[in-house]
Protein backbone atom coordinates (compact mmCIF):
# COMPACT_ATOMS: atom_id res chain seq x y z
CA UNK A 1 0.00 0.00 0.00
CA UNK A 2 1.60 3.26 -1.10
CA UNK A 3 1.54 6.15 1.64
CA UNK A 4 -1.04 8.09 -0.69
CA UNK A 5 -3.39 5.24 -0.63
CA UNK A 6 -2.95 4.72 2.74
CA UNK A 7 -4.57 8.37 3.73
CA UNK A 8 -7.02 8.05 0.97
CA UNK A 9 -8.49 5.19 2.64
CA UNK A 10 -9.04 6.90 6.02
CA UNK A 11 -10.37 9.91 4.18
CA UNK A 12 -12.85 8.29 1.97
CA UNK A 13 -13.77 5.35 5.55
CA UNK A 14 -12.69 2.66 3.09
CA UNK A 15 -9.72 1.81 5.81
CA UNK A 16 -12.53 1.57 8.29
CA UNK A 17 -14.84 -0.01 5.88
CA UNK A 18 -12.29 -2.55 5.57
CA UNK A 19 -11.46 -3.29 9.22
CA UNK A 20 -15.21 -3.71 9.68
CA UNK A 21 -15.36 -6.70 6.76
CA UNK A 22 -12.23 -8.31 7.86
CA UNK A 23 -13.11 -8.23 11.95
CA UNK A 24 -16.29 -9.71 10.64
CA UNK A 25 -14.95 -12.40 8.49
CA UNK A 26 -12.91 -13.42 11.56
CA UNK A 27 -15.69 -14.67 13.39
CA UNK A 28 -15.50 -17.70 10.60
CA UNK A 29 -12.82 -19.84 12.78
CA UNK A 30 -15.65 -20.62 15.36
CA UNK A 31 -17.73 -22.42 13.61
CA UNK A 32 -14.96 -24.13 11.78
CA UNK A 33 -14.91 -27.82 11.56
CA UNK A 34 -14.04 -29.85 14.73
CA UNK A 35 -15.12 -27.12 16.83
CA UNK A 36 -17.26 -28.29 19.54
CA UNK A 37 -20.49 -27.23 19.62
CA UNK A 38 -21.78 -27.12 22.49
CA UNK A 39 -23.11 -23.42 23.69
CA UNK A 40 -20.36 -22.83 26.52
CA UNK A 41 -17.51 -23.30 23.17
CA UNK A 42 -19.25 -21.38 20.62
CA UNK A 43 -20.24 -18.29 23.46
CA UNK A 44 -16.67 -18.29 25.05
CA UNK A 45 -14.91 -18.63 21.25
CA UNK A 46 -16.84 -15.21 20.37
CA UNK A 47 -15.49 -13.81 23.91
CA UNK A 48 -12.59 -14.96 22.29
CA UNK A 49 -12.53 -12.61 19.58
CA UNK A 50 -13.87 -9.64 21.37
CA UNK A 51 -10.97 -10.36 24.33
CA UNK A 52 -8.36 -10.56 20.99
CA UNK A 53 -9.48 -7.63 19.72
CA UNK A 54 -8.95 -5.60 22.64
CA UNK A 55 -5.45 -7.12 22.82
CA UNK A 56 -4.72 -6.30 19.23
CA UNK A 57 -6.21 -2.64 19.73
CA UNK A 58 -3.33 -2.53 22.09
CA UNK A 59 -0.71 -4.10 20.62
CA UNK A 60 -1.06 -2.59 17.03
CA UNK A 61 -2.08 0.88 18.15
CA UNK A 62 -1.79 2.55 22.03
CA UNK A 63 1.67 0.36 22.72
CA UNK A 64 2.58 0.26 18.74
CA UNK A 65 5.85 2.82 18.84
CA UNK A 66 8.99 1.52 19.49
CA UNK A 67 10.61 5.19 19.93
CA UNK A 68 8.70 5.77 23.23
CA UNK A 69 8.18 2.33 24.33
CA UNK A 70 5.45 0.93 27.59
CA UNK A 71 5.34 -2.51 28.74
CA UNK A 72 1.63 -3.49 28.82
CA UNK A 73 0.13 -7.03 28.85
CA UNK A 74 -0.76 -9.43 26.16
CA UNK A 75 -1.84 -11.75 28.72
CA UNK A 76 -3.85 -11.41 31.84
CA UNK A 77 -6.72 -12.45 34.00
CA UNK A 78 -9.36 -11.50 31.27
CA UNK A 79 -7.36 -11.89 27.62
CA UNK A 80 -5.86 -14.58 27.66
CA UNK A 81 -3.73 -16.46 24.77
CA UNK A 82 -2.18 -19.73 24.02
CA UNK A 83 -2.54 -21.72 27.59
CA UNK A 84 -1.64 -18.55 29.38
CA UNK A 85 -0.01 -20.00 33.03
CA UNK A 86 -2.02 -18.60 36.00
CA UNK A 87 1.32 -18.25 37.68
CA UNK A 88 2.55 -15.86 35.12
CA UNK A 89 2.41 -12.13 35.15
CA UNK A 90 2.74 -11.54 31.40
CA UNK A 91 5.06 -7.97 29.96
CA UNK A 92 4.77 -7.44 26.38
CA UNK A 93 6.95 -4.04 24.54
CA UNK A 94 6.77 -2.86 21.07
CA UNK A 95 10.91 -2.49 20.08
CA UNK A 96 12.48 -1.75 16.88
CA UNK A 97 15.61 -3.83 16.55
CA UNK A 98 17.43 -0.96 15.35
CA UNK A 99 17.42 0.93 18.09
CA UNK A 100 18.24 0.61 22.36
CA UNK A 101 17.12 0.45 25.34
CA UNK A 102 17.76 0.47 28.84
CA UNK A 103 15.23 -1.59 30.91
CA UNK A 104 15.78 -0.83 34.76
CA UNK A 105 14.11 -1.65 38.04
CA UNK A 106 13.54 -4.17 40.89
CA UNK A 107 13.64 -8.04 40.72
CA UNK A 108 10.60 -8.44 43.34
CA UNK A 109 10.77 -11.53 45.16
CA UNK A 110 9.11 -13.59 42.11
CA UNK A 111 10.65 -17.13 41.88
CA UNK A 112 11.61 -17.10 37.80
CA UNK A 113 11.33 -14.21 35.21
CA UNK A 114 12.65 -14.31 31.92
CA UNK A 115 13.12 -11.45 29.21
CA UNK A 116 13.17 -12.71 25.36
CA UNK A 117 13.42 -10.38 22.14
CA UNK A 118 11.32 -11.59 19.08
CA UNK A 119 10.46 -11.26 15.84
CA UNK A 120 7.18 -11.75 14.36
CA UNK A 121 3.44 -12.48 15.74
CA UNK A 122 0.94 -15.09 15.63
CA UNK A 123 -0.59 -12.83 12.51
CA UNK A 124 2.70 -14.60 10.38
CA UNK A 125 1.55 -17.95 10.91
CA UNK A 126 2.95 -18.23 14.65
CA UNK A 127 6.71 -17.33 13.77
CA UNK A 128 8.19 -15.54 17.17
CA UNK A 129 11.26 -17.10 17.79
CA UNK A 130 13.21 -15.66 20.57
CA UNK A 131 15.96 -13.13 19.26
CA UNK A 132 17.75 -12.96 22.17
CA UNK A 133 16.89 -14.59 26.20
CA UNK A 134 18.01 -13.87 29.37
CA UNK A 135 16.83 -14.80 33.11
CA UNK A 136 16.96 -13.88 36.41
CA UNK A 137 19.98 -15.84 37.03
CA UNK A 138 22.16 -14.30 34.02
CA UNK A 139 21.96 -10.98 35.58
CA UNK A 140 23.80 -8.84 38.02
CA UNK A 141 21.62 -6.86 40.53
CA UNK A 142 22.18 -4.96 43.57
CA UNK A 143 21.85 -5.72 47.03
CA UNK A 144 18.16 -4.66 47.15
CA UNK A 145 17.42 -6.18 43.59
CA UNK A 146 17.41 -3.18 41.40
CA UNK A 147 19.41 -4.03 38.05
CA UNK A 148 19.43 -2.40 34.59
CA UNK A 149 19.50 -3.99 31.44
CA UNK A 150 20.92 -3.38 27.75
CA UNK A 151 18.66 -4.18 24.80
CA UNK A 152 20.51 -4.30 21.67
CA UNK A 153 21.49 -5.84 18.13
CA UNK A 154 25.02 -4.59 19.61
CA UNK A 155 26.99 -6.84 22.33
CA UNK A 156 27.20 -4.61 25.32
CA UNK A 157 29.30 -4.66 28.59
CA UNK A 158 27.15 -6.06 31.60
CA UNK A 159 23.71 -7.02 31.94
CA UNK A 160 22.48 -6.99 27.94
CA UNK A 161 19.66 -8.77 25.77
CA UNK A 162 20.99 -9.42 22.59
CA UNK A 163 18.27 -8.87 19.41
CA UNK A 164 18.21 -8.84 15.87
CA UNK A 165 17.79 -6.11 13.35
CA UNK A 166 14.47 -7.82 13.20
CA UNK A 167 13.40 -7.79 16.78
CA UNK A 168 10.12 -5.94 17.27
CA UNK A 169 8.77 -6.98 20.18
CA UNK A 170 9.83 -8.34 23.59
CA UNK A 171 8.21 -11.00 26.20
CA UNK A 172 8.18 -11.09 30.30
CA UNK A 173 7.18 -13.56 32.10
CA UNK A 174 7.08 -13.62 35.71
CA UNK A 175 6.96 -17.06 37.19
CA UNK A 176 5.06 -17.11 40.98
CA UNK A 177 5.19 -19.59 43.39
CA UNK A 178 2.37 -18.12 45.18
CA UNK A 179 0.94 -14.87 43.85
CA UNK A 180 -0.45 -13.88 47.24
CA UNK A 181 3.14 -13.86 48.81
CA UNK A 182 5.17 -12.80 46.15
CA UNK A 183 6.26 -9.06 44.93
CA UNK A 184 6.54 -8.89 40.96
CA UNK A 185 9.37 -7.40 39.40
CA UNK A 186 9.31 -3.76 38.85
CA UNK A 187 10.40 -2.35 35.20
CA UNK A 188 10.36 0.72 32.62
CA UNK A 189 11.74 0.80 29.63
CA UNK A 190 13.53 3.59 27.59
CA UNK A 191 14.65 4.01 23.79
CA UNK A 192 17.87 5.82 24.26
CA UNK A 193 17.86 6.76 20.39
CA UNK A 194 14.81 7.73 19.75
CA UNK A 195 13.73 9.10 15.94
CA UNK A 196 10.71 11.28 16.00
CA UNK A 197 7.55 12.21 18.33
CA UNK A 198 5.00 10.20 19.72
CA UNK A 199 2.60 12.88 17.61
CA UNK A 200 -0.20 10.96 15.56
CA UNK A 201 0.96 10.05 11.50
CA UNK A 202 -1.96 9.06 9.24
CA UNK A 203 -0.66 7.50 7.45
CA UNK A 204 0.82 5.06 10.38
CA UNK A 205 -2.19 5.10 11.21
CA UNK A 206 -3.99 3.30 8.37
CA UNK A 207 -0.97 0.75 8.37
CA UNK A 208 -2.16 0.17 11.88
CA UNK A 209 -5.24 -0.57 12.04
CA UNK A 210 -4.76 -2.84 8.89
CA UNK A 211 -2.47 -4.87 11.36
CA UNK A 212 -5.37 -5.09 13.97
CA UNK A 213 -7.59 -8.25 12.34
CA UNK A 214 -4.63 -10.01 11.10
CA UNK A 215 -3.23 -10.72 14.63
CA UNK A 216 -7.38 -12.01 15.69
CA UNK A 217 -7.79 -14.49 12.86
CA UNK A 218 -4.23 -15.81 13.09
CA UNK A 219 -3.99 -16.25 16.64
CA UNK A 220 -7.29 -17.76 16.97
CA UNK A 221 -5.83 -20.03 13.77
CA UNK A 222 -2.97 -20.96 15.59
CA UNK A 223 -4.50 -22.21 18.12
CA UNK A 224 -7.26 -23.84 16.47
CA UNK A 225 -4.61 -25.79 14.51
CA UNK A 226 -3.01 -26.57 17.39
CA UNK A 227 -6.59 -28.29 19.23
CA UNK A 228 -6.69 -30.15 15.96
CA UNK A 229 -3.10 -31.64 16.51
CA UNK A 230 -3.91 -32.53 20.00
CA UNK A 231 -6.74 -34.15 19.59
CA UNK A 232 -4.46 -36.85 18.55
CA UNK A 233 -3.56 -38.20 21.96
CA UNK A 234 -7.19 -37.31 23.91
CA UNK A 235 -6.87 -37.21 27.66
CA UNK A 236 -2.95 -37.62 26.76
CA UNK A 237 0.14 -35.75 27.79
CA UNK A 238 2.67 -36.31 25.83
CA UNK A 239 5.80 -34.13 25.24
CA UNK A 240 5.24 -31.80 22.26
CA UNK A 241 7.02 -30.91 19.31
CA UNK A 242 9.40 -28.03 21.18
CA UNK A 243 10.13 -26.23 18.08
CA UNK A 244 6.92 -25.46 17.47
CA UNK A 245 6.12 -24.02 20.83
CA UNK A 246 9.34 -21.77 20.83
CA UNK A 247 7.88 -20.76 16.81
CA UNK A 248 4.73 -19.71 18.50
CA UNK A 249 6.53 -17.35 21.69
CA UNK A 250 7.41 -19.95 24.09
CA UNK A 251 10.29 -20.12 26.42
CA UNK A 252 13.43 -22.46 25.68
CA UNK A 253 13.98 -22.80 29.75
CA UNK A 254 10.44 -24.65 29.78
CA UNK A 255 9.56 -27.95 28.14
CA UNK A 256 5.54 -28.46 27.21
CA UNK A 257 3.15 -30.99 27.65
CA UNK A 258 0.29 -29.37 25.57
CA UNK A 259 -2.99 -31.60 25.44
CA UNK A 260 -6.80 -32.03 24.66
CA UNK A 261 -9.19 -33.20 27.75
CA UNK A 262 -12.35 -34.02 26.87
CA UNK A 263 -14.67 -35.59 30.06
CA UNK A 264 -18.89 -36.60 31.02
CA UNK A 265 -20.08 -35.54 33.34
CA UNK A 266 -19.51 -39.14 35.33
CA UNK A 267 -15.66 -38.93 34.29
CA UNK A 268 -12.27 -37.88 36.07
CA UNK A 269 -8.77 -37.22 34.52
CA UNK A 270 -5.85 -38.62 36.93
CA UNK A 271 -2.83 -37.18 35.76
CA UNK A 272 0.43 -39.06 37.75
CA UNK A 273 4.05 -38.25 37.13
CA UNK A 274 7.50 -37.99 39.25
CA UNK A 275 8.86 -34.08 38.47
CA UNK A 276 12.63 -33.84 37.44
CA UNK A 277 15.11 -34.00 40.47
CA UNK A 278 16.31 -30.71 39.12
CA UNK A 279 13.41 -28.46 38.30
CA UNK A 280 13.16 -24.90 39.12
CA UNK A 281 9.31 -25.04 38.84
CA UNK A 282 6.29 -26.83 37.35
CA UNK A 283 2.85 -26.83 36.74
CA UNK A 284 -0.55 -27.88 35.74
CA UNK A 285 -3.03 -26.36 34.30
CA UNK A 286 -6.45 -26.89 32.79
CA UNK A 287 -7.93 -24.29 29.66
CA UNK A 288 -11.28 -24.41 27.41
CA UNK A 289 -11.23 -25.53 23.65
CA UNK A 290 -9.69 -21.81 22.90
CA UNK A 291 -6.69 -22.09 25.21
CA UNK A 292 -7.75 -19.86 27.57
CA UNK A 293 -7.03 -20.91 30.93
CA UNK A 294 -9.74 -21.14 32.91
CA UNK A 295 -10.68 -18.29 35.75
CA UNK A 296 -8.18 -18.95 38.12
CA UNK A 297 -9.67 -16.04 40.44
CA UNK A 298 -12.53 -18.04 41.35
CA UNK A 299 -11.85 -21.79 40.49
CA UNK A 300 -8.96 -24.72 41.31
CA UNK A 301 -7.85 -24.56 37.71
CA UNK A 302 -3.95 -25.02 38.61
CA UNK A 303 -1.58 -26.25 40.50
CA UNK A 304 2.32 -26.19 41.29
CA UNK A 305 5.42 -27.48 42.92
CA UNK A 306 4.84 -25.16 45.48
CA UNK A 307 1.01 -25.87 46.30
CA UNK A 308 0.88 -29.50 45.52
CA UNK A 309 1.04 -32.44 48.08
CA UNK A 310 2.84 -35.40 46.99
CA UNK A 311 2.98 -38.88 47.25
CA UNK A 312 5.25 -40.78 50.08
CA UNK A 313 7.73 -41.76 46.61
CA UNK A 314 7.68 -37.98 45.47
CA UNK A 315 4.89 -38.46 42.57
CA UNK A 316 2.40 -36.19 42.31
CA UNK A 317 -1.53 -37.07 41.23
CA UNK A 318 -3.66 -34.74 39.89
CA UNK A 319 -7.62 -35.85 39.40
CA UNK A 320 -9.86 -33.64 37.10
CA UNK A 321 -13.25 -33.91 37.44
CA UNK A 322 -16.06 -31.29 37.87
CA UNK A 323 -16.56 -31.55 41.75
CA UNK A 324 -14.86 -32.40 44.07
CA UNK A 325 -14.32 -36.18 45.02
CA UNK A 326 -17.00 -37.72 47.55
CA UNK A 327 -14.15 -40.67 48.71
CA UNK A 328 -10.35 -41.17 48.73
CA UNK A 329 -7.40 -38.71 49.07
CA UNK A 330 -6.93 -36.44 46.40
CA UNK A 331 -5.41 -33.47 47.62
CA UNK A 332 -4.25 -31.77 43.86
CA UNK A 333 -8.39 -31.97 42.70
CA UNK A 334 -8.44 -29.48 40.01
CA UNK A 335 -12.39 -28.55 38.79
CA UNK A 336 -12.91 -28.13 35.51
CA UNK A 337 -15.55 -25.21 36.16
CA UNK A 338 -18.83 -26.70 34.13
CA UNK A 339 -16.61 -27.73 30.85
CA UNK A 340 -16.91 -31.06 29.08
CA UNK A 341 -13.54 -30.18 27.19
CA UNK A 342 -10.68 -28.16 26.75
CA UNK A 343 -6.58 -27.82 26.78
CA UNK A 344 -4.45 -28.56 29.40
CA UNK A 345 -0.84 -27.97 29.53
CA UNK A 346 1.94 -29.45 32.05
CA UNK A 347 5.30 -27.51 32.51
CA UNK A 348 8.51 -28.48 32.94
CA UNK A 349 10.84 -24.99 33.86
CA UNK A 350 14.77 -25.46 34.07
CA UNK A 351 13.90 -29.10 34.27
CA UNK A 352 17.01 -32.06 34.40
CA UNK A 353 15.01 -33.97 32.07
CA UNK A 354 11.32 -34.34 31.67
CA UNK A 355 9.64 -37.74 32.93
CA UNK A 356 6.90 -39.08 31.25
CA UNK A 357 3.78 -38.16 32.18
CA UNK A 358 0.69 -41.26 32.56
CA UNK A 359 -3.24 -40.43 32.54
CA UNK A 360 -6.29 -42.82 33.15
CA UNK A 361 -10.24 -41.65 32.18
CA UNK A 362 -11.88 -42.89 35.70
CA UNK A 363 -15.31 -43.16 36.67
CA UNK A 364 -16.59 -40.80 39.22
CA UNK A 365 -18.49 -43.36 41.30
CA UNK A 366 -15.60 -45.18 41.40
CA UNK A 367 -13.16 -43.09 43.13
Amino acid sequence: MSSEAAVDGLRDGRAWEQFCDDLKAAGSVILSEGVPEDALTRAEGYRYLTRLLRLSLEKHIEFADPNYPRFYSLSHETAKIGNDNPDNYYLNCAIDGRRNYRIFGNRGTVNYLSIESKAGSFAGGGDMAATGHVELNDLELAANGDFELMVSAVPQPGNWLPMSPQSDNLLVRQTFKDRRQELPARLEIQCLDPVGDDALDPEHFSRQLAQVVPFISGTAGLFKQWMDKFSAHLNQLPANDQQMCLRAGGDPAIHYHNSYWRLAEDEALLVEFTPPGQCRAWNFQLSNYWMESLDYRYHRISVNNHSAVAEIDGSIRILVCEHPPAAGHYPNWLTTAGHGVGAMLLRYVGACDHPPVQTRVLQVSQL
